[in-house]
C-alpha cells in the first residue's frame, strides 16, 4: 500500500507532539511505503493533497485535527481513496465518531495497516454564490458559532478547555437572533420555522468543540442530517441547560427542539457559520446530505 500522509504543523494540540512523524514510523515498519507532505497553508495543503490522489495514491493519512480531515475530505469525497485519521488537533471531534480519538499515532497507523474501511456520509454546504464545500461533523451558527470566534483567537489553554472558557464568556452577551429555516426532513415532508433562536446547530456527527455532544443522535451512517435549535430564555434558565448539553440530554428540554432531515437551508442577517471548526460561510447557507460520501478506515472492534 501507498500511503500520503499529510501533516498540520498548525494543529493547536498536536504542533509539538510529532503525531505526523510517529506515525509514519509505525507504517513504515509495518512494511506501508509512506510519503509524508505538508503545506504551509491550506491552499498549498490542498494543492499537495490533489496531486497525490492523481497520481493514485492508495490512501490519505491526515495528523491533525477536523480542519485538516475537512480540507482532505474535499479531495476525497466520492473517489474511493480511503481516509486514516491521526488525531491531533483541537477537537479531533471527526475522529471521535470513528472511534479514534483516544487513539495514540501508533494505534492511529494500526488501524490503516488493519485495511478496516467504511463508508460514512458527508454534509455538502451550498454558499448564496453557488460555491460548495464538504464537512463531516458539525455546522454551527449563532452562540456556537461566536463561541469557535472566540476560541480561535485563544491563545491559551490549549486543548477542548478553550471551548469550555469561551462559552462562558459569550454567555455574558447572549441573545437571540432572527432566523428563517427551512427544511427538508427525512420523511420528504417540508418545513418552516421564523423566529428568534440563540443556536441552529446541523450535525452529521454528534459533536463538536471537543466532544460536546450537540447533536447527540447524529449517526454519521444513516444517511441523514440531525438539526438542533435552541430558542431564547433567561439567562439563568439557559445557564442550568449547559451541563445538560455536556451530557447530551438537553434535547427534552422546551426550549430545544430537533429534526432529522436530508436537507436545510439557515437564513440570518450577520450570522457566519463554522464546520469542523473553520468558517464555512455566511447565511444563507442550504447543507445537504451527501450519503456514503467518503471512505475512511476505522479501528478493529470500533462503533462503526
Amino acid at each position: 500500500m501507498n500511503v500520503t500522509l499529510l501533516v498540520n504543523p498548525a494543529a493547536r494540540a498536536g504542533a509539538h507532539t510529532g503525531s505526523g512523524t510517529r506515525a509514519a514510523e509505525r507504517l513504515r515498519a509495518r512494511g506501508v511505503r509512506t510519503t509524508i507532505i505538508s503545506g504551509g497553508s491550506a491552499a498549498e495543503s490542498s494543492e499537495l493533497l490533489r496531486a497525490a490522489v492523481a497520481l493514485g495514491t492508495d490512501a490519505v493519512v491526515v495528523a491533525g485535527g477536523d480542519g485538516t480531515v475537512r480540507l482532505a475530505i474535499q479531495h476525497l469525497a466520492g473517489t474511493g481513496v480511503p481516509l486514516g485519521i491521526v488525531p491531533a488537533g483541537t477537537g479531533n471531534d471527526m475522529a471521535a465518531a470513528l472511534g479514534l480519538r483516544e487513539l495514540d499515532a501508533e494505534a492511529a497507523a494500526d488501524a490503516i495497516v488493519a485495511g478496516r474501511t467504511r463508508l460514512v456520509d458527508l454534509a455538502r454546504v451550498t454558499r448564496e454564490d453557488g460555491t460548495t464545500a464538504l464537512f463531516g461533523s458539525v455546522l454551527a451558527s449563532g452562540f456556537d458559532s461566536r463561541v469557535n470566534d472566540r476560541a480561535n483567537a485563544m491563545r491559551w489553554p490549549r486543548g477542548g478547555s478553550r471551548y469550555n472558557i469561551a462559552i462562558l464568556i459569550e454567555f455574558l452577551t447572549l441573545k437571540g437572533i432572527p432566523y428563517e429555516i427551512d427544511l427538508v426532513l427525512a420523511d420528504g415532508t417540508r418545513q418552516h420555522i421564523a423566529g428568534d433562536l440563540v443556536m441552529a446547530t446541523v450535525g452529521n456527527g454528534p459533536s463538536y468543540g471537543g466532544g460536546i455532544p450537540i447533536c447527540p443522535a447524529a449517526d454519521i451512517t444513516d444517511g441523514e442530517l440531525d438539526v438542533t435549535l435552541v430558542r431564547p430564555a433567561g439567562r439563568l434558565r439557559l445557564l442550568r441547560l449547559l451541563p445538560r448539553v455536556y451530557r447530551g440530554t438537553h434535547i427534552t428540554v422546551p426550549e430545544v427542539s430537533t429534526h432529522r432531515v436530508t436537507s436545510v437551508t439557515l437564513t440570518s442577517s450577520g450570522v457566519t457559520a463554522y464546520a469542523d471548526g473553520d468558517p464555512i460561510g455566511a447565511l444563507p447557507l442550504t447543507i445537504e446530505i451527501a450519503p456514503a460520501a467518503l471512505t475512511v478506515f476505522v479501528p478493529q472492534g470500533g462503533g462503526l
